[in-house]
Parts: structure tokens; sequence; C-alpha cells
């Protein structure tokens, strides 16, 4: 590990020369680049030089301790002396972490698709207000929104909507929101105070940037539509909703909430194409994971996740056994801890998989 981290250091100091070069400097393009690669070092070389820091202030007192200190003044070096160890183990256990593979689609944008499960019209409700909490979670970030696709009940729920979310580090986030999330509480519908039980899926897709996926327009089969609407003066008269089918995969996405057919296929082509980029990462990815399976899970739409239980205000997330007691502030987007506790799971199990060599 230390000999990996000095060759990070050295790279570090490579593209620090280069960032300094005034030949680069004049191409925006290359400087750029470098300077990209440059902040992606940034992090784990202060950790890096943090703990040689560290390492080297033990050396000098235990140095100290040797050649004889008067009684007051050792005691005051064996108290550093012990705060500085006690230090060690945290900043190594930071190190393996940063040193850890990155997922490719950390930083990128997300694309959230949520559908109503089982329990008719109160799993519409709620995939609606998971729909706000996403919304919520994403402006408490200072990250950008956008409705894509939405598909709603006539009691203000939705059959499903796919929502984008613009931000770094977006699906690094949200990557472990996919599966099946259960609500346990008394509908509006219900007339007799029952508690009902109901479901929704999610999927968190990485957004797809142009170079990640090639799409060849023969493969596409686009029809086009009416929008529905609301009736009377809302009527579509003409057929601006898409319904673009992707043949070799047999996936079909529709879109109809823009005005324009243009936009709604612009719209649509994106869905498509996370879609087909996610297909892709997971054949990749399945010998892989058929090895080594995570504790957080592989965000199947099978797997129960989660359960919102709102006559005890309590969230749950089955995965990592973890309760939230404010379940209002869960659902008004303050997902924070259960995300970091998410992160801190997958994170050490990756560290226990490398550590036997999987």
């Amino acid at each position: 590990m230390f000999e990996k981290l000095a060759e990070v250091e050295q790279r570090f100091e490579e593209l620090e020369q280069r960032l300094a070069n005034p030949d680069v400097v004049k191409d925006p393009h290359e400087y750029h680049q470098i300077a990209k690669a440059h902040s992606d070092l940034m992090e784990i070389v202060a950790k890096w030089r943090e703990y040689k820091h560290v390492g080297k202030q033990l050396a000098d007192i235990e140095g100290m301790l040797k050649d004889g200190l008067d009684d007051e003044m050792r005691e005051f070096a064996q108290t550093e002396l012990d705060e500085l160890k006690d230090r060690i183990p945290g900043l190594e256990q930071d190190l393996r972490v940063i040193l850890l593979p990155e997922d490719p689609n950390d930083e990128k944008d997300v694309i959230v698709e949520i559908r109503a499960g089982t329990g008719g019209e109160e799993a519409g409700l709620f995939a609606g207000d998971l729909l706000r909490m996403y919304t919520r979670f994403a402006e408490r970030q200072g990250w950008q929104t956008e409705l894509l696709s939405s598909v709603e009940t006539g009691i203000g729920g939705y059959k499903e909507a796919i929502l984008e979310i613009k931000g770094r580090g977006a699906y690094s986030r949200l990557k472990f929101e996919g599966g099946v999330h259960r609500v346990q509480r008394v509908p509006a519908t219900e007339s007799s105070g029952r508690i009902h039980t109901s479901a929704a899926t999610v999927s968190v897709l990485a957004a797809a940037d142009e170079v990640d996926v090639r799409i060849n327009n023969d493969d596409l089969e686009i029809d086009t539509y009416r929008s529905a609407g609301a009736g009377g003066q809302n009527v579509q008269k003409n057929e601006t909703a898409i319904r673009i089918t992707h043949k070799p995969s047999g996936i079909v996405v529709t879109c109809q909430d823009e005005r324009s057919q243009l936009q709604n296929k612009e719209r649509a082509m994106r869905i498509l194409a996370s879609m087909l980029l996610q297909r892709a990462q997971q054949a990749q990815q399945q010998e892989m994971d058929s090895l080594r399976r995570s504790m957080v899970g592989s965000g199947d739409r099978s797997e129960k996740i989660r359960t919102y239980n709102y006559p005890q205000s309590r969230v749950t997330d089955h995965r990592i056994n973890h309760d939230i007691f404010n379940l209002s502030g869960f659902m008004d987007g303050d997902l924070t801890d259960m995300i970091d506790r998410l992160t801190a799971v997958d994170q050490a199990e990756k560290l226990r998989a490398a550590s036997q060599g999987v």
C-alpha cells in the first residue's frame, strides 16, 4: 500500500510541475485535463502526507525519550506520543478506503425511475412521496432536477415518474436507493383507519454521456401518438408523445410531458441511453458480482430494501438494519445519515473482499 501511495504522490508532483509549464497553460484543453487529474489525486495525497507527518512526529518524540528527559517533559512527551499512536490506525483505514477502486459512474448525473408497485392508489401516492423526497434531497445538495417523464394517477399520485438529477457525485450518493420501498400507513382513501402496506420500486441509473453509449438509428422503432391530457381545452390535437423501442434489447421508453415532439424525443433518447449503459455495465459486472455480493445489495428491484412506517415515524433500511425515527424529516429529503451509513457498509465490505483477495 505504501509503495502505491508513494507512486501516487510522485505522479501528483509531476502533474503540479506540468500545470506550471507556460506551454500547458496556453492550451486550455490540455490544461483542463491535467488540472482534473491533479484534482482527482489531491485528497489521497493530502491524507498520505498527513500520515507521513504523524509518523515523523512519532519518530522525533521517540528519539527525544531515548535521549533522556526530566520527569515533567517525559510525561508531556509520552502523552503526545500516545495521542499520535492513536491516530495511526484511523489514518491507515482512511488510506485503504481511498485506494479502493472507484466506481466509474460515481461522478455522473443520475436518472431515478420511480414506479408504483402493489397497493393500488396508495402505491401511486407513495411513489409521489418518493419523487418529492429525492427532489428535496437534490435541492439540499444544490443539484438541479428535471422531471423527464411521468404518468399521474387520478388522485395526485404517480404510476411512474422519471427524474433526472444533475450534480457532481449525484450517482455516488444515490446509487444505493435502487430496490423495493415499502410503506405502512393509513391511506387517505381508507375510512376505517386500518394500516395498509404498499410498495414502489426505485431504479437509479447513471446518466449516459454521448461517449458512453452509441445508438444505431436502424435499431430504433419510433412511434408517435397523442399525449394523454385532462380533457377539454387541454386535449392534444397533435401527436407529440413519443414511444421509442430499441429492437436489439427490447427496451421501450415513452415520453409525453413536453408539448413538442422533438423535446419528447430528446428526453426519451436520454432515458434510453442511460438504460443501455446500465445494462452493459451490469453484464460486465455479473461475474464479479457472483463472487462478491455486497451487504448493501445489488439494487435489484426484487429486493425489499426499506420500510417507511408512518404510525411509528420510523424508517428502516433492511440491508444494514438501521432505523431512523424522524420519518417526516426523511421524507423531506434529509437522507444524509442513511446514505452515509450505506456508503460506510459498502466500503467495509469492499475492504473485507480486498483483504481476502476476492
